[in-house]
C-alpha cells in the first residue's frame, strides 16, 4: 500500500490519495461484517472513544502519506517506526499496562535511534521529517485508542467508523483537489483502499489477542519490503543515517518484545494462537 500511494503521489494529491484509500477500503470492511452476519456490530457503544480515535487517524493517514510522497519511501517508513514507541510509552497512562526500567531503557533507545535518521540541524535534514515524525505520534495513539476500544467495540465498527471519519473529511475537500485518474491509475488507487483496509481489519483483530508490546515491533519488517521496493522501482537508496537509526529503533521494540516473553512463560498472544480463533 505504501508503495502505491508513493507512486500515485507524483500525479495525484495526498487528499484524494486519502479519499480512495477510505473508499475502498469499506468493500473489505463490508465483507467482514457480511461474513459474520452480525450487522448489528457496527453499533457504537463508545461514541466519544470512535470520534477520538477517528480524527487523530485522519492526521496520521495525512502526515504520513505525505511523508511517503515527498521523501524517500525507506527514510519515512524508518521514521514512522517511532509509533510503537509513542504506543508502548502511552500504554501506561491510557491503558494501565506495566512497562518496566528495561523497556523504557528501549523507548529511550529508540527515540534516539530516530534522532540519528531525522539528524535536525544538519545539511541533510528535510522538514517534512517532522512531519513524519507527528503522524508516526499520532500512530501511536491510535494504536492505544484501539487497543482501549477493543474492551466494548467490535472489529467492524472500529475500522468502520474511522474509515467513514476520513472518507467524509477528505470528500469535505476533493473538490479542491480532484484530478481525474485514468484506468490503471483507477486500479492502482483502488488498490491503495482495498489493501488498506484489509490490513487495518486484521491488525485490528490482532489488537485484541496481545498487548500493545508485543503487536507493534512486527511492523519493523516493512523497512526491508521498502528499501526493496524503493530501490526497484524509484532506485532509492538509505544513507547509512537511516540504516543505523532504524536498526536501533528496531533493536528497541525486539527487545521490549523480548522482556514481554521472558516475564511470561506463555505471554497472551501465544495462548491466543494456540487456541480456536472464533
Amino acid at each position: 500500500m505504501d508503495v502505491l500511494v508513493k507512486w500515485q503521489g507524483a500525479a495525484f494529491s495526498v487528499v484524494q490519495i486519502v479519499f480512495f484509500r477510505s473508499v475502498f477500503a469499506l468493500l473489505p470492511i463490508a465483507w467482514s461484517v457480511w461474513r459474520s452476519g452480525r450487522w448489528s456490530a457496527l453499533k457504537p457503544v463508545n461514541l466519544n472513544g470512535h470520534i477520538i480515535r477517528s480524527l487523530v487517524g485522519v492526521l496520521a493517514m495525512v502526515t504520513v502519506f505525505t511523508a511517503y510522497t515527498s521523501m524517500k519511501l525507506s527514510d519515512a517508513v524508518a521514521i514512522t517506526f517511532a509509533a510503537p514507541l509513542f504506543a508502548t510509552a502511552l500504554s501506561v497512562p491510557m491503558l494501565g499496562e506495566k512497562v518496566g526500567t528495561h523497556r523504557w531503557g528501549a523507548v529511550l533507545a529508540g527515540f534516539i535511534g530516530v534522532l540519528i535518521i531525522v539528524r535536525p540541524g544538519s545539511h541533510a535534514f528535510e522538514p517534512v521529517a517532522l512531519l513524519a515524525l507527528f503522524g508516526a505520534a499520532c500512530i501511536g495513539v491510535t494504536t492505544i485508542y484501539v487497543r482501549k476500544m477493543t474492551r466494548t467495540e467490535t472489529t467492524e465498527s472500529i475500522v468502520f467508523y474511522f474509515t467513514m471519519t476520513t472518507t467524509i473529511c477528505a470528500a469535505v475537500v476533493l473538490p479542491f483537489y480532484w484530478a481525474t485518474p485514468g484506468p490503471l491509475d483507477f486500479a492502482m488507487l483502488a488498490g491503495i483502499g482495498i489493501l488498506g483496509g484489509i490490513a487495518q481489519l486484521l491488525r485490528t483483530r490482532a489488537s485484541r489477542f496481545a498487548d500493545v508490546a508485543i503487536l507493534v515491533p512486527f511492523n519493523y519488517t516493512a523497512l526491508l519490503w521498502a528499501m526493496l521496493f524503493g530501490y526497484l522501482i524509484w532506485n532509492e537508496t538509505p544513507d547509512q543515517f537511516t540504516v543505523v537509526g532504524a536498526a536501533i529503533v528496531a533493536a528497541s521494540g525486539l527487545y521490549i518484545v523480548f522482556r514481554e516473553t521472558r516475564l511470561s512463560p506463555r505471554p497472551k498472544w501465544m495462548r491466543w494462537i494456540l487456541r480456536p480463533w472464533h
